[in-house]
This record gives C-alpha cells, sequence and structure tokens, in this order.
C-alpha cells in the first residue's frame, strides 16, 4: 500500500525486452536504501525490484498486461519517473490509500498558470468505476491529489510549485499520457452500486 507521496524521482537508464516482459533499469536518490523483493511504485504501479545491475541503479520487470495498461510502456532512456516506496504501519497517511494498481491512463488535455501554480486538465474514456468526486481523491502517476471540476470523462488538479518540481509534472504537456488510479473507496460503492442495480 501507498499513500501517494512522492519521495523522489527516478531516471530510466536501461530498458531490456524479454518476450512480454520489460526490465526497466532506474537510478534514484534512494536506491542504496533499496533491497530486492520491495515493492516500489513507478508513476503509481508497483512493481518489485529484481536486481542491482550496478551502483546506484536498480531493475525492476513489468509484465505486458502492465505495460499495456499504463504509460511504462511509452518510457524511454532518461524519462522520470515518480517513485514511492510501500507505507511503513508506522508512518502517517499524508495523501490517501493508494493500491499502486493503475485503473486505466488519462490524456493531459490542458496546463495552465495560476499566478504560481499550475492547473492540469485530464480526460479519459468514461466507462464503469471511472469515477472522480469533487474535492475527493484522485491518484495521477502516483501522486496523491485533489479533483476540481469533475465530470464523468475528466477532470482538473492543482499543482503546487512544490509539488511541480519534486516530481515529472513538470515534464507533462499537452497529449502526456498518466497513470490513473481512483479512489479505493469509490471503486467499493461503484461495485456495490452495480450489484444493487441488478
Amino acid at each position: 500500500m501507498f499513500s501517494g507521496i512522492i519521495e523522489g524521482l527516478g531516471r530510466v537508464t536501461n530498458l531490456v525486452r524479454e518476450g512480454g516482459n520489460r526490465h526497466i533499469t532506474l537510478s534514484c536518490p534512494f536506491t542504496q536504501e533499496l533491497k530486492v523483493d520491495q515493492s516500489v511504485a513507478h508513476n503509481g504501479v508497483c512493481l518489485t525490484v529484481v536486481a542491482f545491475p550496478k551502483a546506484g541503479e536498480y531493475t525492476v520487470t513489468a509484465i505486458d498486461e502492465t505495460l499495456k495498461k499504463s504509460n511504462l510502456g511509452d518510457l524511454i532512456v532518461g524519462s522520470e519517473v515518480n517513485l514511492e516506496r510501500s507505507m511503513r504501519l508506522d508512518g502517517r497517511l499524508d495523501g490517501h490509500i493508494v493500491q499502486g494498481h493503475v485503473d486505466q491512463t488519462a490524456t493531459c488535455t490542458g496546463v495552465e498558470e495560476a499566478d504560481g501554480s499550475w492547473v492540469y486538465t485530464f480526460s479519459y474514456p468514461a466507462r464503469e468505476g471511472a469515477i472522480t468526486v469533487e474535492k475527493g481523491s484522485i491518484t495521477v502517476n502516483g501522486v496523491s491529489l485533489t479533483v476540481v471540476n469533475s465530470r464523468p470523462d475528466g477532470f482538473q488538479v492543482a499543482i503546487i510549485p512544490y509539488t511541480h518540481s519534486r516530481t515529472n509534472f513538470h515534464t507533462f504537456k499537452v497529449g502526456t499520457k498518466v497513470n490513473l488510479e481512483f479512489d479505493i473507496i469509490g471503486k467499493y460503492i461503484a461495485r456495490l452500486m452495480e450489484a444493487y442495480r441488478r
């Protein structure tokens, strides 16, 4: 489980295809603190550390289903990736409950500067379970954010300078594909309502 509070930016240093899998090697500020079998969220996708190919770098493996459902299949050498290690049970939940299971991708359709901050607009295909709530929580590329201007096929978020500079939001432009994880509470309610309507 994660909280959506990004610990650092990783940089992709190598990509290797093996069948339907993709081995992703990254460098990051806390590589030396990682160990094999540890879970790390990459742009919101929970992946397991499998190797340390050289000092300062670690490798994770994404399966074909993950590559199709997220933006990890679009990574190139040099890409910046939002990273968060799994929560400690004695830690604070500063964001919201994040599972590290991406529901779908969205496309950035607008970037506006707003008196020192930024407002980003995202659109996605409306579907069952893709629910945002005004002032509710959403995870975008692993970042826990508050929804504004919620609609059935999109929403907006406001980004403060701290988040802008310390996540890969500063690389977003119109057309950028991002990973979405909808709020787990909303997903459970949607499933219950679906069963009730039958």
